[in-house]
């Protein structure tokens, strides 16, 4: 399978932007669920904390919630930005692709649980029982080495869990999906 036709199915748009270290399994080695802490940002549908989808790039920066802006994943051309989470958290966001640069989605490696406690670390049975209507797509597990866990909007979402085949463990969730770049 392509990686364009992979991105309509993990629910990217058309320019892909992203990140790379999903695949290459760079980023916070896989931690315990619980790792995450109590007063961690809680991971939903809207963002991770304090980082929401549709927020400028400016009010993130200037809270002190991510990095500089950079150039994003070069499938998505020319104008895709990116920048890095900034601790607790550990991994990117992404933004439009015009000015205002707002975020699209927000990729997490550590640092946040949902609100159901579910984190880094966790296995599929343990999403599928907190959010009985996730789906898993087993679609990319020979491509991508990873499983995607989609939790809809009926179970609290729209965010996405990608577990390592190798290990069962979750490596990354997305909100609203796990954009990737190859």
């Amino acid at each position: 399978m392509n990686l364009h036709c992979f991105a309509r199915r993990a629910g990217a748009s058309a320019a892909l932007v992203g990140v790379s270290a999903l695949v290459a399994g760079a980023g916070a080695a896989p931690a315990d669920v619980s790792s995450a802490g109590s007063s961690a940002p809680v991971i939903g549908p809207k963002g991770v904390g304090a980082v929401k989808i549709g927020k400028r790039y400016e009010t993130l920066r200037r809270q002190n919630l991510i990095g500089k802006i950079r150039h994003g994943c070069e499938l998505g051309g020319p104008n895709t930005r990116s920048a890095k989470l900034k601790s607790p958290l550990k991994g990117s966001v992404d933004f439009t692709l015009k000015s205002p640069r707002k975020l699209t989605n927000v990729t997490v490696f550590g640092g946040a649980a949902t609100a159901k406690g579910v984190g880094i670390g966790a296995t599929i049975d343990e999403i599928t029982a907190a959010y009985p209507h996730a789906k898993v797509d087993h679609g990319s597990d020979e491509v991508f080495q990873v499983t995607f866990v989609t939790v809809p909007k009926a179970d609290g979402g729209k965010f996405q869990f990608a577990v390592e085949v190798d290990s069962g463990k979750t490596t990354a969730i997305g909100v609203p999906f796990i954009a990737t770049c190859e």
